[in-house]
């Protein structure tokens, strides 16, 4: 006799499994996030070494806090689809196979900023 979704374990344990990943990837973000903001800081102060003028656009900033702030939406969201999950799995409405949209809209966010990297990166050379 097989025991109802809602009551094996292995399935809450398989969501906070994903809810911990999404947690993972939002740190990464903001991590990430702090590193390039800091990144124009690291340019002046080389310049000061090298004696050479360094003219500052304030893209590693703001791009990087805007990294930030897409990391600490990530974990928000994360921790909104993951009570969610578990209400549903209580009540017994989960229904498998859907789509995880919150992944597919962070894979075309990141992709758009990458390509606006990868175009930045072309003209500035």
């Amino acid at each position: 006799m097989d025991k109802p979704v809602e009551s094996d374990p292995r399935i809450y344990f398989a969501a906070e499994r994903t809810f911990l990943a999404w947690i993972r990837t939002g740190l990464a973000l903001m991590g990430i996030g702090f590193a390039v903001s800091r990144f124009g800081l690291f340019l002046r102060e080389l310049s000061v070494t090298q004696s050479r003028p360094f003219v500052s656009t304030g893209l590693s900033l703001w791009s990087g806090v805007a990294l930030v702030v897409l990391g600490v939406i990530v974990n928000i969201g994360a921790t909104i689809r993951h009570i969610r999950v578990i209400h549903e799995l209580g009540a017994g409405t989960w229904v498998a196979g859907r789509v995880s949209r919150g992944a597919i809209t962070l894979a075309v966010v990141l992709a758009g900023i990458g390509i606006g990297m990868a175009a930045y990166l072309m003209i500035v050379r």
